[in-house]
């Protein structure tokens, strides 16, 4: 690879940070009015290398994000050795989606029909099944990927047709600005989607039955996030460490 990946300080203390971020999730759920709620905390390790990786993992770092396949091709089998569950969190080319199928519990950025049948494929090939969201572009920023709000649900249902694929919920990266309401409105707006999947599934009317979890919320705004109805946030360098 060119890009060089970063190694931890020998003296960092992967327990204490994830400890430190679980009690953020813990407060932010109390001050939600969600205490109790389970939001989950996945620990972003781009652009660290297999040691780094694999220690946040032994360290209690149960869900793994990964978002370069060619990272996740050299530290895939470290992370399976650590207990980790993979997911993938940042952009997939159909062309590397081998890799996701080979390591991944999850792949978060589904944000294309094509997308979704290859991973398909994929899977019916390795006799397995894969666990899939769909990535919602709720600040509508042309830097993001996800598929526009207003045709996440049928997309949601189509790939949830799929053989070997099954939509547990959807995702969404927030909008780049200080400005809270603005950055909220967008993780309310994925919250309602949800909330319209599950109501219309109940109803009979979509497929998407298993669909409850957002992923939503990093390092600065889970708290905004979790206040808005997240699932799980995806943490980086809080856990990891400046690289």
């Amino acid at each position: 690879m060119a890009r060089e990946l970063a190694q931890s300080p020998a003296d960092w203390d992967y327990v204490a940070a994830i400890a430190d971020a679980k009690a953020r999730i813990h407060i932010a759920e109390a001050q939600a009015g969600r205490a109790g709620s389970g939001v989950k905390l996945l620990v972003a390790t781009k652009s660290w290398d297999a040691d780094a990786a694999s220690a946040a993992a032994a360290a209690g770092a149960v869900l793994v994000g990964e978002s370069r396949m060619q990272e996740l091709a050299l530290k895939g089998e470290a992370l399976r050795a650590a207990g980790a569950h993979v997911h993938v969190i940042g952009e997939l080319q159909r062309n590397k989606a081998a890799i996701a199928v080979e390591f991944a519990e999850c792949v978060q950025t589904v944000d294309s029909l094509k997308l979704a049948e290859r991973l398909s494929r994929l899977c019916v090939e390795a006799g397995r099944e894969l666990d899939v969201m769909i990535q919602v572009n709720v600040s509508g920023e042309e830097s993001k990927s996800g598929v526009a709000p207003e045709e996440a649900l049928d997309l949601a249902s189509a790939v949830q047709s799929l053989d070997a694929l099954t939509v547990i919920g959807f995702m969404t990266i927030g909008l780049n600005s200080p400005d809270e309401q603005s950055v909220r409105a967008g993780y309310r707006q994925l919250r309602e989607l949800r909330d319209e999947a599950l109501i219309l599934s109940e109803r009979g009317q979509r497929n998407l039955r298993e669909a409850w979890n957002l992923s939503m919320g990093m390092s600065g705004d889970l708290e905004w996030a979790i206040d808005e109805g997240a699932t799980m946030v995806r943490i980086g360098t809080a856990v990891m460490g400046e690289r």
